[in-house]
């Protein structure tokens, strides 16, 4: 359903703090011209836990209106509290999203077989195609490939983002699901290594201020020319590091702001990224050919 290039955009904002609605759409059309094959708002890297409800919203609708339905636009409607992930899934589908993703409860901590009733329960609610975020290092559970299996017996329940690094569970999940559950990597490093272990794309950070050449790496895989995708995977390498030197998204808005995409202020808890960090993104960029 969806698969290549797919990115999990910034939230661009005003050196106040206050959305950017301008910079945001403008953002969006950028990606689509150079080549993005999927728009993910409001997501961790968009800043969705500083983000209301009214907020977020606003970022979803925003971003559909913007991609006009030339990419899918698959919206962040994950939380912990399974009531709220509904009504932000609900939202997401009356505002015409194409898919939603949905991570893995927080904080919490539930067990498996929470897990498995929190997604049932919006898979149930809402008649929209749900990808299921499993991301360890941020929400401290792990969705076992047992459970992911249970889950895709429901139809609105389609794939995975998959952000644990471990690239033996692609092959799990085909094993267990089939080739027909998609699923995104959610780690910029091992995208390659993802597809092929039988993955079908990337949500990536990168993308937000690499588009171009994240489109070529992934046409030139899916293109058989696994030289060229080699090389465009070794000269992004050093701008994966740069992106993630700090807690993400504090690197990438300030390497967007570079590119003159909105400024690099994130909301706290989220503090203004170290000099040294500064440095090592724009080297990074310029490095990589991003910047003169």
């Amino acid at each position: 359903m969806f698969r290549g290039s797919l990115v999990a955009l910034i939230t661009p904002m005003q050196e106040d703090g206050t959305l950017d609605a301008k910079a945001f759409q403008d953002f969006v059309k950028w990606q689509i011209t150079e080549g993005t094959q999927g728009l993910i708002p409001v997501g961790t890297t968009g800043e969705s836990p500083t983000l209301s409800h009214a907020e977020h919203h606003q970022v979803v609708d925003l971003c559909i209106a913007a991609a006009a339905g030339r990419v899918p636009v698959i919206a962040g409607t994950g939380s912990n509290s399974t009531s709220e992930a509904v009504d932000l899934t609900r939202h997401a589908k009356a505002a015409g999203a194409d898919a939603a993703l949905v991570v893995t409860p927080y904080y919490n901590k539930p067990t498996q077989e929470g897990m498995y009733r929190h997604f049932m329960a919006i898979a149930d609610s809402v008649d929209l195609p749900i990808i299921i975020y499993n991301i360890p290092p941020r929400s401290v559970v792990d969705m076992s490939v047992e459970t992911m299996a249970r889950l895709a017996k429901h139809p609105n329940i389609v794939g995975v983002k998959d952000a644990t690094a471990n690239l033996t569970r692609p092959l799990h999940t085909t094993a267990a699901i089939g080739e027909d559950f998609c699923q995104l990597s959610g780690e910029d490093h091992t995208a390659l290594a993802f597809l092929a272990a039988g993955g079908h794309g990337c949500i990536s950070v990168t993308g937000n201020i690499a588009p171009r050449l994240c489109r070529q790496m992934h046409d030139a895989w899916a293109e058989g020319r696994i030289k060229d995708a080699m090389a465009i995977q070794a000269r992004l390498t050093p701008v994966h590091d740069a992106m993630f030197c700090e807690t993400s998204p504090g690197p990438v808005k300030v390497a967007a702001s570079l590119l003159g995409h909105g400024t690099d202020h994130c909301r706290l808890p989220m503090a203004p990224v170290a000099e040294a960090t500064r440095a090592r993104v724009r080297a990074a960029m310029t490095g990589a050919g991003l910047l003169n």
